[in-house]
Parts: C-alpha cells; sequence; structure tokens
C-alpha cells in the first residue's frame, strides 16, 4: 500500500458510486514527480545548478557543435518564454556558463553559447545526472521500465 490507496480507500467509503482509478494514476504520477524532483535537484545543487539551469546547458550541450543555438531555438527546445529564458541566460552569463555571441548566419542577431567553463561543467553534471536516473528507477525490472516508457509515451502522444 502507498498513501494514495489511503487516498482511494476513503473515497470509496464516502462515495463508492465513483470509479476513482484514474485519481490514483494522477496522485501516483504528481507524487512520484515530487520524489523524482527532489532527487534530480539534489545532483543539480552539487554543480551549482537547478533544474532550469541544467535544461539550459544540456540543451546546448546535446545540440552538438559549435553548442549554439539562437535564442528563439533554445526557447522551442525548453519550452519557456522569453521573460524566463533571459533571466535564465543572464545567470548563466555572469557565472561564466554561457556567451551571447554574434550570429554567424546572421549578424543582426545573437546565439547562445557553452563556453568551455559550462561546456566541462555539463558534461559532468550530465553524467551524474544520468547515474542517478538509473539509480532512481532501479526498483523496477527491466521489462517494467521498458513497458512504463511504451505507456507513458503513447499517453504523451495523445496531448502533443
Amino acid at each position: 500500500m502507498d498513501h494514495v490507496d489511503s487516498i482511494l480507500a476513503e473515497w470509496q467509503s464516502e462515495r463508492p458510486d465513483l470509479d476513482a482509478m484514474p485519481m490514483g494514476v494522477m496522485g501516483r504520477l504528481k507524487r512520484l514527480q515530487q520524489h523524482l524532483a527532489r532527487n534530480l535537484e539534489t545532483v543539480f545543487s552539487r554543480y551549482g545548478l537547478n533544474a532550469a539551469s541544467f535544461d539550459v546547458l544540456a540543451t546546448l550541450r546535446r545540440s552538438g557543435p559549435p553548442y549554439a543555438l539562437s535564442p528563439s531555438a533554445l526557447m522551442e527546445r525548453t519550452m519557456v518564454s522569453s521573460g524566463t529564458m533571459t533571466n535564465r541566460l543572464d545567470r548563466l552569463e555572469a557565472a561564466g556558463f554561457i556567451s551571447r555571441k554574434r550570429n554567424p548566419e546572421d549578424g543582426r542577431g545573437f546565439v547562445i553559447a557553452l563556453s568551455d567553463k559550462g561546456f566541462a561543467l555539463i558534461d559532468e553534471a550530465v553524467s551524474a545526472h544520468v547515474e542517478n536516473q538509473h539509480r532512481l528507477i532501479a526498483s523496477l525490472p527491466m521489462e517494467d521500465r521498458a513497458a512504463l516508457d511504451r505507456l507513458l509515451a503513447k499517453w504523451l502522444a495523445a496531448f502533443e
């Protein structure tokens, strides 16, 4: 039994006419997200990052050489607004992890590029992040992990 089971039992007692099964799925997803977010933040903080700054640096790193994107491409890939992105970029630039450079393809614009310091940091942080993710999912047998991934992808596709 988990915490959600006790909530479902209370609803079953009070409102037996309701099919509360979806409440169980949603409640478990919410509680898992909270546990996972705390565990992920613990690793990010070891590198002086949070989820938002990790997201920007990781997006630049996985974009491949020259590890630079236009602000609009960066916003699209991280799914945040321009105001939010500007604040993230200002903090990352002040820390020396990124730089703003003139766009070689369009001299009027600029690109956000990983600095050498940012590259080294995100390479180390992403290794620890992936190791942490393996630890967090280790309680599920491999076949359950694959099944869960397929089901979540199918469900997510219905929204996207």
